[in-house]
């Protein structure tokens, strides 16, 4: 390490923190002294009151990004940043920057590339969490974390963190509010990141006012997870639907409509159609999503991957059009007999349904297929 290389940088951004910076910033000075770290500290700050006076007098660079935002802070003073370890962590003092050398010891060791200060697996302080958010929120969005994305961490929104430089670039960061803390880790898992967890004490805010607002953030977090989750949003509940209504749709057509005490007739058989209808747009909906998340973020997804390179258009186009012709021969048979008849008997409702149900996949799997066709064009 040359003689003014950095080693570890701290960002921290803030917002009208004037009484609470100073002790943030001195407790990192003291890491870096007691040992022997050359690190520097990076404060992104938007306020109106004395906070950024107080940082520079003790040495932290200030930097001030062009518009407000949580996560829009941290990727301005990111630019900034020179050592090879980046620690985050807030300015009202609820995180204990005396804990650094905790974050940084996986990293030296080069046992993790992100770490994150898990107040769940340490101590939270009486007073310093919510209860909304200590047993509803903070678990409820963690779940829903390891869920869709496999993270395996017991603290999704800690904003205590360390990392390797390396890792910041992998990770190609965007969110600039809140949801920033769940895009780290949804970004460290797709980067393939070696992720752990160190206990820590969360301590109650001091003389600072709530910059959290529960119902709002919560959404955002949820919002975002769900949106990089198509998955889950579309392509599970689609598949469910649609293969549930359509096999309502083809037993009611053949004359299978007796489940128990409860008989099933022509309007359970539209309202079935209707439902795989949305299923099947649903699934579609859902592989759009995974190549349009796989172009924009450099993604590496087997779905979206496969669509691309082994479901061709011309091939989407064949399943559409013999989906459709099969309604359409359908159909003209179902004419046909009725015209034979004499115009007497009328095809049950039940067929026309079904020949119907029929025309309507065949069509959007002809214009779906041109439609992913377009948005992976540049994959």
């Amino acid at each position: 390490m040359g003689e003014n290389s950095v080693e570890v940088s701290v960002v921290i951004p803030s917002l009208n923190e004037e009484k609470i910076i100073g002790i943030c910033i001195e407790k990192v000075k003291r890491v870096f002294r007691d040992h022997n770290i050359k690190g520097e500290i990076i404060v992104a700050d938007n306020s109106t009151d004395m906070t950024p006076e107080i940082a520079r007098s003790l040495g932290a660079k200030v930097v001030t990004p062009d518009k407000k935002g949580y996560g829009y802070a941290y990727l301005c003073a990111f630019k900034h940043v020179k050592g090879k370890y980046i620690v985050v962590g807030d300015a009202d003092n609820t995180y204990d920057f005396l804990e650094i050398p905790k974050l940084l010891e996986p990293l030296r060791k080069g046992e993790a590339e992100l770490v994150i200060g898990s107040r769940f697996k340490g101590n939270i302080l009486d007073d310093a969490m919510p209860w909304l958010h200590r047993y509803i929120g903070n678990p409820l969005l963690t779940f829903l974390l390891n869920f869709f994305f496999k993270a395996g961490v017991s603290d999704a929104h800690s904003g205590f963190r360390a990392f390797t430089r390396e890792s910041l670039e992998k990770m190609k960061l965007k969110g600039e509010g809140m949801e920033f803390a769940s895009e780290m880790i949804i970004r460290a898992v797709w980067a393939r990141l070696r992720i752990k967890e160190v206990p820590i004490t969360y301590y109650p805010r001091q003389d600072s006012e709530p910059k959290l607002k529960s119902f709002r953030d919560g959404w955002r977090h949820l919002r975002f997870m769900l949106l990089y989750a198509p998955t889950y949003l579309f392509i599970l509940p689609g598949v469910l639907l649609f293969i549930l209504s359509m096999a309502l749709v083809l037993l009611i057509s053949v004359g299978i409509s007796n489940f128990g005490s409860t008989g099933l007739g022509v309007h359970s058989m539209i309202a079935s159609s209707l439902l795989a209808i949305i299923g099947y747009q649903l699934i579609f909906l859902g592989l759009a999503g995974k190549i349009y998340r796989a172009k924009m973020d450099i993604l590496n997804d087997g779905i979206a991957e496969f669509i691309v390179k082994r479901l061709s258009l011309e091939k989407g186009i064949t399943i559409g059009l013999l989906i459709f012709f099969t309604g359409f021969a359908y159909t003209i048979y179902l004419v046909w007999n009725w015209v034979d008849s004499g115009f007497k008997n009328l095809p049950m409702l039940s067929q026309d349904v079904l020949a119907f149900t029929l025309l309507v996949i065949g069509l959007q799997t002809l214009f779906y297929s041109f439609f992913l066709s377009m948005l992976s064009e540049r994959v």
